[in-house]
């Protein structure tokens, strides 16, 4: 079964990676959700894209540089105030939280390529176990030495390896890393490629794909989950194709 997860949230919507988005997101009909995870200066786990502030709320500055309480001050809502009104960016805890609820998984990608946040693994890890969330999560990164970190506090978590080159071989590469999962870009998955993937035996998760014609094209490949911006038109696609649901 192909499954839908939603890319940051209902982000071609609502402000990404922020409460709304995920609500709206489940609302949609969704069986999952993409999110990014950093680290504040005062070591809160926080949900947020990029390194920076700028693009996504009305401040400015380096997410790892800034407190708790000075991120939580910021609008998250970026160019969508008019439409969704103030949001703020959310803790993984308060995530979490919400999610145990209602019986969605979660995709947790821990943005240490840029930054790498020492520790932000064990954390994270630790959080999840202590929410009782470890059988709903997969941790993803394209630092894969997090990726190698994350397998040793926690084997039984599926871990990804994020990839967006046309690597030879990734299959292969990925399981000489000890992980289950490969997240390419979907222009990646041609035929021969996704072939190559399933019999390696990794579980395919691509992403971002937004227009109806590419979630077909996945969905007849096989693809194990698809991350979308539009988690609607997926779940429509995948309620039209009801031989591969």
């Amino acid at each position: 079964m192909t499954e839908n997860f939603a890319h940051r949230g209902f982000s071609a919507a609502y402000p990404e990676n922020t409460m709304l988005a995920f609500q709206k997101a489940h609302e949609a009909g969704c069986h999952g959700i993409e999110m990014d995870v950093h680290l504040s200066a005062d070591g809160e786990l926080v949900v947020i894209h990029d390194e920076r502030v700028d693009r996504t709320t009305d401040g400015s500055g380096w997410v790892g540089c800034m407190r708790f309480d000075q991120l939580r001050r910021l609008n998250a809502s970026g160019q969508s105030e008019k439409q969704a009104g103030r949001t703020q960016i959310p803790a993984l805890q308060e995530v979490l939280e919400w999610c145990r609820q209602t019986g969605l998984r979660l995709n947790l990608e821990l943005k240490t390529n840029v930054c790498e946040y020492p520790g932000i693994e064990q954390k994270v890890i630790d959080m999840v176990f202590g929410m009782g969330m470890q059988e709903r999560i997969i941790l993803s990164s394209f630092n894969h030495y997090t990726m190698l970190r994350c397998k040793k506090i926690a084997p039984q978590i599926p871990c990804g390896a994020l990839e967006e080159s046309w690597i030879v071989d990734l299959g292969g590469y990925v399981k000489n890393l000890g992980l289950e999962c490969v997240h390419p870009q979907h222009w990646y998955l041609t035929d021969e490629n996704m072939a190559q993937l399933k019999k390696q035996g990794l579980r395919v998760h691509t992403w971002t794909v937004n227009e109806p014609e590419q979630m077909r094209r996945l969905i007849r490949l096989g693809t194990d989950i698809v991350i979308t911006n539009h988690p609607d038109r997926m779940a429509e696609e995948l309620r039209n194709n009801p031989a591969v649901v």
